[in-house]
């Protein structure tokens, strides 16, 4: 799992944001930072979309911490994203020293290659690779060993006040095992400045079993023109078995800028 209450919980979320009244509109709610699923939105040409976060992921006898999390991202033509992803991971295992140092990179290319507009079906692929982290970082666990390439596709589309947002995405057994994702975000901006959002994610590793399934809440909030608050919490949906994510979170901003990033920048 990339980064990482119970099921019950989903049809109240649900019901809250359907229920929210029908305002402005903050941006279309999609996916990507603060969540786990991507989704098929880009910057814009030659625009920047800096999200800087801090992770935090607690299972059974380990405690992750990404701080920070640098996520960068700039625009080439309307349709096409650029793209680098790396954290800084801190990492508590019981009655082990605490670890600490660069994790995996994540460069990759996002290409929207369908799109009917903000009311219609948006479809793009975002292959990007898991590069190799330093052998002392494997050795410590806060990286795995690489490159391995993830392979997805993002799927969105708006339905009436609500945003749907969908990936599944497939790591070929190279250089690791095969592993699937899929991810489901659903979202509705409730004034604004104010996005709520709740996803569902699944992270299988063929041949191994459990899954690992995470349900969460999260939002955006828009402080400025260029400056949105990023959020989201949650947990596993099957308890604090070993493997299972007992709490997750993105606490985190993001920073649009434009014009190659000479000034600063709004909703791309």
């Amino acid at each position: 799992m990339r980064e990482p209450s119970a099921s019950s919980i989903a049809p109240v979320v649900i019901g809250c944001l359907l229920a929210a009244p029908c305002g402005p509109r903050l941006v279309r709610a999609d996916a990507g930072p603060p969540y786990l699923t991507n989704d098929p939105g880009t910057p814009g040409d030659g625009n920047w979309e800096i999200n800087l976060g801090a992770v935090p992921t607690i299972e059974r006898g380990v405690s992750s911490y990404q701080i920070p999390q640098f996520d960068l991202n700039f625009g080439v033509g309307d349709r096409i994203q650029l793209t680098y992803e790396i954290p800084y991971v801190r990492e508590m295992r019981a009655g082990e020293p605490t670890a600490s140092g660069w994790g995996n990179g994540y460069p990759g290319l996002k290409w929207r290659f369908f799109d009917r507009g903000e009311e219609g079906w948006q479809l793009s692929t975002f292959p990007q690779l898991e590069t190799e982290g330093s052998n002392a970082a494997e050795r410590a666990g806060i990286s795995v060993p690489g490159p391995r390439l993830l392979l997805p596709v993002e799927v969105a589309r708006k339905v009436g006040a609500l945003s749907l947002n969908f990936e599944a995405g497939y790591y070929p057994s190279w250089h690791g095992p095969e592993e699937r994702i899929l991810g489901f975000v659903v979202g509705h901006a409730l004034t604004p400045q104010l996005e709520l959002d709740t996803e569902l994610y699944n992270d299988h590793q063929m041949g191994t079993s459990p899954d690992v399934v995470t349900l969460d809440v999260g939002g955006r909030y828009r402080l400025q023109r260029s400056l949105i608050l990023l959020f989201m919490t949650g947990r596993s949906i099957s308890g604090n078995a070993p493997g299972q994510v007992q709490l997750m979170g993105y606490f985190g901003v993001q920073i649009l800028l434009s014009d190659y990033g000479r000034k600063l920048g709004g909703e791309p």
